[in-house]
């Protein structure tokens, strides 16, 4: 399921509060997903790495109670009291099998010792896939039982509107946007230790925000995706002082369009990332008045981008005028 879907699916889940397991490849933002559905709601959101926990850390330690003469158990105090939100149960499979059966009666029951689950918290959990050469155990098929199991694949145009919205450079959406086999190119098969994924090309734009001078960035690139995709990415990103003047194009001053396909793609990409940061309507109107310039694909590409964000242009006249003349390429 593309990561959209499983937003949507997911989030009626939890509202449901249905054990939900979501499986996928390593770095393609499983985790994050979680975390914005959670955001996107207003509630609570605990991370508990399964994988770094003994099987007493979720059942707690047992002490002696004097005035009823008996063992009982103190519950760890990183699980929810009170409210709602989700219990995030991150790399369960990776856990040991003790960790793992120990895990068994929360997801089921919602309890585990002298702990119960508050109402208002719904549990999710997430691994990689057993053929991804992780470090993983297989799910015992009563534990896997307790879940519905939902499989997250990688989408370009997903990763784009998530890349426009956090704000990351625009450099690496428009190579990407160029190349779409460049998002993800994660091989079991391969011993490589850098491979580019959604997670690993956040990286790369902490990269290119940290400044450093452009050979320790090409390795530290490289470090992130791969020598072959952070020479490719260089590459590409050199075209930039090919583009017009962005500031100048968004002004209606500059009527400049590139020649270079490159250049398109990261032309594209740079004045969508400016005009999100301030929409206001002239700006879109001089860009709508631009775009009859470039080739009519990077035209609806740069639309769809704006629209894809939350970016309204429908009341515009120049938005008028674009859907007149590009009308065909949307059907």
């Amino acid at each position: 399921m593309r990561s959209q879907e499983i937003t949507e699916t997911l989030g009626a889940l939890i509202d449901q509060k249905l054990p939900t397991f979501l499986w996928g490849a390593p770095g393609i933002g499983k985790s994050s997903v979680v975390k914005q559905i959670a955001d996107a709601k207003g509630i609570g959101f605990i991370d508990l790495r399964l994988s770094l926990m003994d099987p007493t850390d979720l059942k707690g330690i047992p002490f002696y109670e004097n005035q009823a003469h008996q063992a009982v158990w103190a519950p760890p105090s990183f699980l929810p009291r009170e409210g709602s939100g989700i219990l995030f149960l991150d790399e369960l499979n990776t856990a040991a099998p003790s960790v793992q059966a120990s895990a068994y009666q929360l997801i089921l029951d919602r309890k585990v010792g002298e702990y119960e689950l508050p109402e208002g918290w719904a549990i999710v959990a997430a691994g990689n896939r057993e053929n991804d050469r992780g470090v993983v155990y297989r799910m015992p098929l009563p534990l896997a039982n307790r879940f519905i199991h939902l499989e997250m694949d990688v989408n370009v145009d997903d990763w784009r509107r998530w890349a426009y919205g956090r704000g990351i450079d625009e450099r690496i959406i428009g190579y990407i946007t160029a190349n779409n086999d460049a998002l993800f190119g994660f091989d079991p098969a391969s011993d490589t230790k850098s491979f580019p994924t959604p997670r690993s090309w956040e990286f790369v734009h902490g990269v290119l925000a940290s400044g450093m001078r452009d050979q320790l960035a090409l390795s530290a690139i490289a470090g992130a995706v791969g020598e072959e995709r952070a020479v490719a990415f260089t590459a590409f990103a050199k075209v930039m002082h090919l583009l017009p003047d962005t500031d100048a194009v968004l002004r209606g001053e500059s009527r400049e369009v590139p020649e270079d396909l490159s250049a398109l793609y990261a032309l594209a990409s740079a004045l969508v990332s400016k005009v999100l940061k301030a929409p206001d309507d002239d700006t879109l109107a001089r860009l709508l008045d631009y775009t009859h310039l470039l080739p009519p694909e990077f035209a609806v590409l740069i639309v769809q981008d704006l629209q894809k964000n939350g970016v309204m242009m429908d009341h515009l006249d120049a938005y008028g005028n674009w859907v007149g003349k590009f009308a065909f390429l949307l059907e």
